[in-house]
């Protein structure tokens, strides 16, 4: 009986990464497959896997391949892909960039930034997912109309995954999500680390491009805690121009910068750059200054990546919960999706000149 590969490929898809929740060929466990007349060789990476997850997943891939095609013989290895030295295993691995929105201080807009930018790269034919990690402050499910959504749980090897809510295509999650609207969140800061990681490391996130991580404002337990635990690919910092965001946002640029942390800083994006009334179209006021974006992105040696003007259009559309909406009809969708293609461009600057992320180990 000749079997094709291709069947035993599709068969895969039917079983789960103990990690990710992904099917393991999504999930890039599967280094090796090949047949050798009636032995199937299978080489499976177990960067991530402790003892019974490896259990588990060998007992899923031999089982699942014999209850199709019980006159195969399987031999199954379990390898470690090399990550180089005393590197860390991302506990994402199915998702090629992991970028962070950050600022030093509250009200400069960074998850309106945040949610814009994920459904610009969208549109431009990127899968994204948006983590809201403004534990303290969730806006994400307003902005999207969610509120009072709750997200669903599934199982996986009988460990409880939480399952992103998905919107138009794009995957998001939020502690927004579990707690009541007018709930306050009163967490110091282990519990806030082990929400981060809930949402990070037992969610369910597909196979993404973009995973666009909202941080709170500062520079505290949330932004230490996710650079020790994803791959950062770069960091994007929000501010506006006036003097009071710029100083704050210099902070938020350095923590990114410190030795021991060193993080990309992919570009500045400055927002509420200048304000034009519906009525003079040509017309700009500068509310806020010039010039905090050229400023920060030349101490960070990055680049302005965009400046978004201060309409009516954006506020209302991220109140009502229709940020996710391309046809807003304030033109600021176009200004996201040049942000989107500047930001991709820097990124892959960024890939060519220093390589592939890392997790970070900061030490006391």
């Amino acid at each position: 009986m000749d079997i094709d590969i291709s069947e035993i490929r599709q068969l895969l898809t039917t079983i789960k990464d103990p990690k990710t929740g992904r099917d393991i060929l999504q999930a890039g466990l599967v280094k090796d497959l090949f047949m050798e007349g009636m032995d199937l060789n299978l080489m499976i990476y177990s960067n991530n896997l402790d003892s019974t997850d490896k259990s588990n997943l060998h007992q899923a891939i031999v089982f699942g391949i014999q209850a199709s095609y019980p006159e195969l013989n399987i031999n199954l290895h379990m390898v470690t892909r090399s990550e180089g030295v005393d590197e860390k295993p991302s506990p994402l691995p199915q998702i090629k960039n992991i970028i962070a929105i950050a600022s030093g201080k509250g009200g400069v807009g960074k998850s309106t930034v945040s949610v814009n930018l994920a459904f610009a790269l969208n549109r431009l034919g990127y899968r994204v997912g948006i983590l809201d990690a403004d534990i303290y402050g969730p806006s994400i499910p307003t902005m999207l109309g969610l509120r009072g959504r709750r997200p669903q749980i599934t199982s996986v090897y009988g460990k409880s995954r939480l399952v992103p809510v998905e919107v138009n295509g794009v995957q998001t999650m939020s502690i927004g999500f579990i707690v009541e609207p007018e709930q306050a969140v009163v967490l110091r800061g282990p519990r806030l680390a082990g929400i981060l990681k809930q949402f990070i490391e037992d969610t369910v996130w597909d196979a993404l491009d973009f995973l666009i991580v909202d941080l709170p404002p500062g520079t505290g337990d949330v932004q230490l805690t996710l650079v020790q635990t994803v791959p950062l690919s770069g960091a994007v910092i929000v501010t506006t121009p006036q003097e009071v965001a710029f100083a704050d946002a210099v902070r938020a640029l350095n923590m990114f910068r410190m030795e021991q942390i060193n993080v990309p800083i992919v570009g500045v994006i400055e927002n509420m750059a200048w304000f034009t009334p519906d009525e003079l179209p040509d017309s700009r006021y500068y509310i806020f200054g010039e010039g905090g974006g050229e400023r920060l992105a030349s101490m960070s040696r990055s680049e302005v990546l965009g400046r978004i003007p201060l309409t009516m259009g954006l506020r209302e559309s991220s109140d009502s919960g229709t940020a996710f909406a391309a046809d807003k009809g304030d033109g600021n969708e176009k200004i996201f999706e040049e942000i989107g293609k500047n930001l991709i461009l820097q990124l892959n600057k960024i890939l060519s000149t220093q390589g592939k992320a890392r997790i970070v180990e900061v030490k006391s």
